[in-house]
């Protein structure tokens, strides 16, 4: 997530414009006159005009303006309206005191000693509310037997707070042709300039029986930067997570990563609570204003309002929803949710535009920082129309037209579905001419090489740079130097190479690989389409695989426990890799892979022997299936932006006897699924089921090595309380069950939820164990004996009746950025140089 923020960051400090004119800035609270409680929701005008904002739950407002308006107006349904004078280009702070209507006085009757206390019970707005959960199912468009439309995006994302001190930074002296004059546009009293922009425009298809769903890109236009530094598709990718399509009939809203419980699910009543704030009697149909807001601020819930349609169908005719400022999201100071259903000619309300609007920012309250902004614009709904056979023909829910990203200013002119102002469109102007400009260049070099620890040298990255410098204890100070080549260099051919040197051992490592990309690209970009051929001579923990770092990153050099077991590996390998658009992709791997023990591991025979190494030839196949995956595409590894859909994995891998002179026969089937499970306001949950079994007589280090960490960093899918080489089997199962809570019992505790952390919990199982033919232990068993301690003790064992068990509580978002886990280990504790107890850290990025 650091990534895609300094990326973010980046662009928006380059690519700023516009000096402002002095403002005038109010902000202030509506209050009661009598009682002195706050307003919530109470409207806020420049008096004589329809532009305005709303205070919030706890009736806080802030508007700000270039013209000069002189007073504000406030207007509550159940109080005089008032009209409060401002003083214009200044920054002032105001209490407005609004003074209830003598209807309403007559209307409410106040004791000391009966305080009403809101109630679900004989609540008429909770009435009104159930009403329209009843109905939301025949008010979704997913209950229409057909339905087809054209749907228009545009996504912006914008720098905020720009101060005429940060435009005349001498910084900034090569770049003010970005700075020009430009119209300001509004979000919570603050003005915004946009930095990047994006565009799209698609005819949707949707068919209940058979179910089928097609999207035709027909348009698709996005600022890019140098591809050499961002990844833009995953850029827009990234932004499409954050910014999904909202669904108010959904129980669960998707934003920025989170799920936000709907005011309309099944369970809302037991979460927020709801007022009849209003009666739009001029509308037909009759519409009703709800008003909400969260029972707990800190919960992942909206405020705001409803319109209700009172025909008997309870739909929504619009909807304004926003956050509390205590809610438990990093980076994130506001959001505002705007959407606007229209009647067709059967009184049915489709939704004909969509609006997201989120300010981030380190500071909650002011400073600089980023808004995005994504409007999306809905037209030419046909329902319950035939389809022709042919639009569902191909399974692909999305295609693409051929000249999508080709289409002519003419082409956008004449169909977007919305107004766009020459400011956004100069942004394709100024992203494209910043490419040019040298210092953005090496601005981007210097980025680029401390976040994914490479230099391009034109033609050549060289790094990563974290993998430079480590330790162990077998080969002490280790050195290491390398890179790849790029596309600069050639489109087809691609070279990866490094070298390195231990002091303590005396040996040189080194890798070299060359790959041929039959679709001419890059082979470590989506879709990966090659045939590499690579040699390795370089070291080795057994039973360590580590998840998006080098096994020789300097901050794993630092390891608990006796780590002093090691091999030397050469690997010959060819692979070849085809991934397609779908996200399927299947692997071929042939490999000759000899190994050497070094340190305090070793190969021995039943009969005494030792053996100096170990000598494997194999062939396998690897399948992968990932539907509607979505990831950022890094210099090492993709960053996959974690959604509702599984991943499946099956890999299968035969050992060759007497070829390219390996030793065994045996035959081993791997299979994997991972998937996240939301579970509304109590967080979700991250789940693993792996499995593998081996074929065949074989040496313990040809069996399934559980993966271990002996390292201080909490490893998500590794044991992190096992030993290297503790467990081998040839047959087993793993369980990995990570489930956050998102803050959801934390909010709730006075103090310690201002703090925003966030409650997480873990189980990992493993079940496995030993075939009497590979147990060197059974009678008669001639494969390697387990090694031992220099004290005798054993290292390595198999897995028993009962299952090796780990567990964890932790506290995550320490600093936002830092999550904790006290880790315990439940069994086989018996076993030497391991600990019951253990304290892990994991560093993560997350809104």
């Amino acid at each position: 997530m650091l990534r895609y923020f300094l990326v973010a960051l980046i662009a928006g400090l380059l690519s700023v414009g516009g000096a402002f004119a002095q403002k005038t800035v109010v902000s202030g609270v509506v209050k009661d006159a009598f009682t002195k409680e706050t307003i919530p929701f109470a409207n806020v005008f420049f008096n004589g005009t329809q532009t305005g904002t709303q205070a919030n739950m706890d009736g806080l407002f802030t508007m700000s303006t270039s013209a000069s308006y002189s007073a504000l107006k406030f207007v509550y349904m159940g109080y005089e309206t008032k009209i409060v004078p401002i003083a214009v280009g200044k920054s002032q702070r105001i209490e407005v005191l609004l003074t209830p209507s003598a209807k309403a006085l007559k209307e409410i009757v106040v004791t000391k000693k009966n305080k009403a206390k809101y109630s679900n019970k004989d609540n008429p707005a909770v009435e009104l509310i159930r009403q329209v959960i009843h109905h939301k199912d025949q008010n979704r468009i997913k209950e229409l037997n057909t339905v087809s439309y054209r749907k228009y995006e545009k996504m912006t994302f914008s720098m905020d707070n720009i101060s005429d001190k940060f435009k005349n930074n001498k910084l900034l002296k090569n770049y003010q042709f970005l700075f020009q004059e430009q119209d300001s546009s509004k979000f919570g009293g603050k003005y915004v300039l946009p930095v990047y922009i994006e565009e799209k425009l698609t005819d949707n298809f949707y068919r209940k029986n058979p179910a089928a769903s097609k999207s035709i890109i027909l348009g698709e236009k996005q600022a890019e930067f140098d591809q050499r530094y961002v990844d833009n598709k995953g850029l827009q990718s990234y932004f499409k997570r954050m910014y999904e399509d909202i669904d108010i009939y959904a129980n669960n809203i998707s934003i920025i990563s989170n799920d936000f419980l709907s005011p309309i699910a099944g369970t809302a009543p037991t979460f927020y609570k709801y007022f009849i704030t209003d009666t739009v009697k001029n509308a037909e149909p009759k519409l009703v204003e709800l008003s909400f807001f969260a029972r707990n601020k800190g919960d992942m819930l909206f405020n705001g309002k409803l319109y209700i349609t009172m025909d008997g169908k309870y739909a929504v005719k619009k909807a304004k929803l926003s956050i509390d400022k205590d809610i438990n999201l990093n980076f994130v100071r506001g959001m505002d949710i705007d959407l606007d259903f229209d009647a067709d000619e059967n009184q049915r309300y489709n939704l004909t535009k969509s609006r997201l609007v989120v300010d981030f920012g380190l500071n909650k309250e002011k400073g600089f920082g980023f808004v995005g902004d994504r409007t999306v614009s809905y037209k030419d709904y046909a329902i319950n129309t035939t389809l022709p056979d042919s639009v569902f023909v191909e399974k692909k829910a999305t295609a693409t037209e051929p000249k999508a990203v080709l289409q002519s200013d003419a082409f956008w002119e004449k169909n977007r579905l919305d107004t766009i102002s020459e400011d956004q469109l100069s942004i394709y102007k100024n992203i494209d001419s910043l490419q040019h400009v040298r210092s953005f260049r090496r601005t981007m070099k210097y980025a680029t090489l401390l976040i994914a620890g490479y230099q391009n040298l034109g033609g050549y990255d060289m790094g990563p740079f974290n993998t430079f410098y480590s330790f162990n204890n077998v080969e002490g100070l280790r050195l290491r130097v390398g890179g790849r080549t790029t596309s600069e260099l050639s489109k087809s051919w691609y070279f990866e190479n490094y070298a390195a040197y231990g002091f303590k051992d005396e040996k040189w490592k080194y890798y070299l690989s060359g790959a041929y990309a039959f679709n001419h690209k890059s082979v470590y970009t989506f879709p990966k389409h090659y045939i590499k051929a690579s040699f390795q001579r370089d070291t080795k923990i057994p039973g360590q695989e580590l998840q998006f770092v080098q096994e020789d990153n300097v901050l794993l050099s630092f390891k608990r426990g006796v780590n002093d077991m090691l091999l030397y590996n050469d690997f010959y390998k060819v692979e070849y890799l085809k991934e397609f658009e779908n996200h399927f992709s299947y692997g071929l791997q042939l490999k000759r892979w000899t190994q050497n023990p070094a340190g305090g591991l070793y190969y021995q025979t039943a009969s005494g022997d030792f053996i100096d190494k170990l000598i494997t030839s194999e062939v396998g196949l690897n399948l992968r299936y990932a539907p509607h995956e979505k990831f950022y595409q890094g210099k090492q590894y993709r960053t996959r932006f974690v959604n509702k859909y599984p991943i499946f994995n099956l890999g299968y891998s035969v050992g060759l006897k007497d070829v390219f002179s390996g030793e065994y026969n045996y035959h081993n089937l791997k299979a994997s699924v991972d998937k996240r499970f939301y579970l509304s306001q109590l967080g979700y949950t991250d789940v693993k089921l792996e499995g593998s079994y081996t074929f065949g007589q074989l040496p313990f280090p040809l069996l399934n090595i559980h993966r271990a960490n002996q390292t201080y960093a909490y490893q998500p899918y590794s044991y992190n309380l096992m030993n290297f080489l503790e467990f081998v089997s040839d047959h087993s199962a793993g369980l990995f069950l990570d489930h956050s809570f998102n803050g959801f019992f934390l909010n709730k505790i006075p103090l310690i939820k201002a703090l925003k952390l966030r409650e997480v919990v873990s189980v990992k199982a493993l079940f496995g164990g030993l075939r009497d033919e590979n147990n060197p232990y059974t009678a008669n068993n001639n494969t390697f004996k387990f090694p031992l301690y220099e004290n005798g003790q054993l290292r390595t064992y198999s897995l028993g009746a009962a299952p090796y068990l780990e567990g964890s509580v932790g506290l995550g978002n320490i600093f936002k950025v830092l999550r904790v886990d006290l880790v315990k280990r439940f069994n086989y504790l018996n076993h030497p140089e391991v600990s019951s107890w253990g304290v892990r850290t994991f560093v993560k990025f997350d809104f």
